[in-house]
């Protein structure tokens, strides 16, 4: 059922602050098939997407995949995966008319959509879909046993959830040329060295040092980080000299914010801040 493919869990920025503030921690829920996409997740995504808008305590999203359970005797376990791509077998005996609207409303954009930072927190394969999930995040931190890819020109296709758009604006076309045209996967090293990842870390250490990342985003002014991201959006979609007024013209704006007054008087009086996240 669609309920149980996105399995949602509320986290504290700050403990012991008395800030009521969460770390949403997101988990695609469908580890017997390695995370893979089907239209139940994406339409699980979707609806959180629009629902976490209305969250004003959710400071800061989290996205990641569920680990796989103990193998059955005798057979090998099954790897990590953040998600392994979508599930091909909704592909079968599907033509353009059928799949177009699918992937015109689809999960990617709801994630890439969503107003408060984002991060992916990656451990195992993230290929094809799952590549796209994550780069369809602000930030991503990767375990130090994640590969990625674009494995869809294997089967005769090539990304189809912002791939050559997302992808290459992350990493630069060539780099995303390469990925696309080759369908190889990349080790999270490699994946860091290109700027596909912001940070790779021991496994073990993964949802510590994730959670921190997220935390010190989330103990931010909310507004302002709504304003900050979207300012920083528009420069994939504009020129330099626009992009400059864009920025302007929101920085000034931010001068008749409450959280603006609050962050410079708290400076000034060396206190912390205490913001009103709205």
């Amino acid at each position: 059922m669609a309920e149980d493919v996105l399995l949602v869990e509320h986290l504290p920025v700050a403990p012991e602050s008395g800030d009521d503030g969460v770390i949403a921690l997101v988990t695609i829920n469908r580890p017997d098939k390695l995370n893979a996409l089907n239209q139940d997740v994406m339409s699980a995504i979707k609806a959180y997407a629009k629902n976490v808008e209305t969250q004003d305590e959710v400071r800061c999203v989290v996205f990641t995949g569920a680990t796989p359970g103990p193998a059955p005797e005798g057979r090998r376990p099954k790897p990590n995966a953040f998600v392994a791509g979508a599930d091909i077998a909704e592909f079968a005996g599907q033509g353009s008319k059928e799949i177009y609207p699918i992937f015109a409303d689809n999960g990617w954009e709801a994630i890439w959509g969503i107003s408060k930072p984002t991060i992916a927190m990656i451990d195992g394969f993230a290929l094809g879909g799952g590549c796209e999930v994550a780069v369809a995040c602000d930030l991503r931190v990767a375990s130090d046993r994640s590969n990625f890819g674009t494995p869809e020109i294997n089967l005769g296709l090539m990304p189809g959830g912002g791939g050559t758009q997302r992808l290459a604006r992350l990493v630069g076309l060539g780099r995303a040329m390469e990925l696309v045209f080759t369908g190889e996967m990349i080790d999270a090293t490699e994946a860091h060295r290109i700027g596909l990842v912001n940070h790779v870390v021991p496994a073990g250490d993964l949802m510590e040092r994730t959670l921190a990342l997220a935390r010190t985003i989330g103990s931010k002014s909310a507004a302002t980080m709504k304003v900050a991201k979207a300012t920083m959006r528009a420069s994939m979609e504009t020129s330099l000299s626009d992009g400059l007024i864009v920025e302007l013209d929101a920085f000034s704006a931010l001068f008749d914010s409450a959280d603006t007054a609050i962050g410079v008087d708290a400076f000034l009086s060396r206190q912390a801040p205490e913001w009103t996240h709205k």
